[in-house]
């Protein structure tokens, strides 16, 4: 008796102390997560010994090994961007069904900085959904240094895709991109559309550059791109190892702003230049630079760059075979079309500044020499972005979609975002029904403007609140389609009037109707009062 006790006890304390099973639903389609640039995990494997070591992310050493493992060079004969050292070859880890690469990127961090993090709370918050990795939880990380159409990584998605399929027992997949895993999907869609009809159930796109970031690529061109700032830079990769390394990356030439798009706000390079004029006096003028003329500013800025590897010294220039290969990649994006049968989604970010024009120079302090221009710091005119890509850039997809929303949120921090989870959990149709989850809220903006005045009027202290308010509808896909197109709620404007001596309250709205046009048809309901007594 004492020892069965005994035995019984043990095992209830080892109940215990056992983390609980995560819930499984096995009625969920499968889920594939692609990260955008610097996304995924990168290891550097030695082709003679076999030695395997992360190149990216990492603290410890981390520029010295970046610049010895991942400076690279285009071939334009194959569109692969190499090693510059010939004895390594970049991959990505395929452990947990290929989300290792793109769930924390350093796992080793000692700081616990938020930006090594990736996929990792929505990996965390769809498993309590009832997710499973390996059965309908995976992931596909990609070397960032490629192009996005290389056919390497078209082929190796490919294979994901059918893997996916096989594992969760032949059903349809859900692609959720970020970044710039949005413009590689929209790539793998253009060049091999049956096969993603095939695979693919839907497709959610977040936070995508559809069009480009414009002001971020720049930028980078001329000054290079840094993940972490302050002092942070010493203990990681420095800007100009960076700028080295981007300048020979198809995929960044592949997010410059899209020449063809009509964009609202026209995204400038200006420069303040030393001109000496007809009087011979130097004089600052301002010269913009729309982005086809933009080109010809950073082949003459970077004609001079070059760097030290291996006791060699390595030119790297603007590099016009790669722009070449960009104008191809952009072919093939503008003739994507969403398949039969695949539903597409669009979310972005708003509600940040977003670098859109880049200026460099001031009017009392110009630049005289064009190759300087990577000394001087940039100051950006911005628009309504998520602070890398303007929401313009992401919202212009040109494909078809079932809803395109828009959630305040900052790039990366996105993926974050409570409301975004809840967006996704409503598409997937997973977990438990969020019983105050209203699905309209996901085609409305709130607020995109808003104003406040006070003022007395007639003895009585009167507050205004004014905000505008936009719903995307579900039909914004045929521009000419206009008649057949639902109303649109443009504005609202809500008063409200009242002091402390006062029982009395007043309400006035006024309404504006109109399909998202340029002639704007307005229905108008104005003077709507309600009075309020106590």
């Amino acid at each position: 008796m004492l020892l069965g006790d005994i035995v019984q006890s043990v095992e209830m304390w080892l109940k215990l102390i056992q983390k609980p099973q995560p819930y499984i639903d096995p009625n969920l389609d499968p889920v594939l997560l692609v990260p955008g640039i610097a996304g995924s995990i990168l290891t550097a494997v030695d082709d003679q010994n076999g030695k395997e070591e992360r190149v990216w992310v990492r603290i410890l050493g981390a520029d010295y090994k970046f610049r010895t493992k991942l400076w690279s060079r285009f071939d334009p004969s194959t569109g692969k961007t190499v090693s510059l050292d010939p004895k390594t070859t970049i991959r990505v880890p395929e452990g947990r069904y290929g989300l290792q690469a793109i769930d924390v990127l350093d796992p080793d961090m000692i700081i616990g900085r938020e930006c090594v993090c990736y996929f990792h709370d929505m990996i965390v918050e769809m498993i309590k959904w009832g997710f499973q990795e390996g059965k309908t939880l995976f992931g596909f990380g990609y070397d960032f240094r490629q192009s996005n159409r290389l056919q390497e990584t078209m082929d190796r998605l490919a294979a994901k895709l059918e893997a996916v399929y096989n594992a969760s027992g032949g059903k349809k997949i859900n692609i959720i991109s970020h970044s710039m895993g949005g413009i590689l999907i929209k790539c793998f869609m253009g060049l091999h559309n049956d096969i993603f009809q095939k695979y693919v159930k839907n497709w959610i796109a977040i936070a995508a550059p559809f069009r480009g970031a414009p002001g971020y690529v720049a930028s980078t061109f001329l000054n290079g791109m840094s993940f972490v700032d302050g002092w942070e830079q010493n203990f990681f990769i420095s800007k100009w190892s960076m700028h080295q390394l981007l300048i020979e990356c198809p995929s960044i030439y592949e997010l410059m702003a899209c020449p063809h798009f009509h964009w609202k706000y026209k995204p400038l390079l200006e420069i303040w230049r030393e001109k000496e004029g007809c009087d011979g006096i130097p004089r600052s003028i301002l010269e913009s630079y729309r982005p086809r003329d933009c080109i010809d500013i950073f082949k003459e800025a970077l004609s001079g760059n070059s760097v030290d590897y291996d006791g060699k010294t390595i030119p790297l220039p603007f590099n016009l075979e790669i722009l070449k290969w960009v104008r191809e990649t952009q072919k093939v994006l503008s003739h994507a079309k969403v398949p039969s049968g695949v539903k597409f989604y669009n979310i972005y970010g708003m509600n940040l500044e977003t670098p859109h024009s880049v200026c460099y120079g001031s009017e009392e302090t110009p630049v005289k020499n064009i190759q300087d221009l990577r000394f001087f710091q940039p100051t950006y005119i911005c628009v309504d972005g998520d602070g890398t890509v303007p929401t313009e850039s992401a919202k212009a997809d040109g494909l078809h979609a079932e809803a395109r929303v828009a959630v305040p949120g900052e790039h990366r921090g996105i993926l974050c975002e409570p409301h975004v989870f809840r967006i996704l959990k409503h598409w997937l149709r997973a977990g438990d029904p969020d019983p105050f989850y209203n699905p309209i809220n996901d085609y409305v903006i709130l607020p995109t403007a808003f104003e406040m005045e006070s003022h007395c009027e007639e003895g009585l202290q009167v507050t205004s609140l004014k905000e505008e308010w936009e719903i995307i509808s579900k039909d914004q896909d045929n521009p000419d389609d206009v008649a057949s197109r639902e109303p649109v709620v443009s504005s609202i404007s809500v008063s409200q009037g009242g002091n402390k001596q006062s029982s009395r309250s007043e309400a006035h709205a006024t309404v504006v109707i109109h399909p998202q046009n340029e002639g704007k048809q307005h229905i108008e309901l104005n003077a709507i009062s309600v009075s309020v007594d106590t």
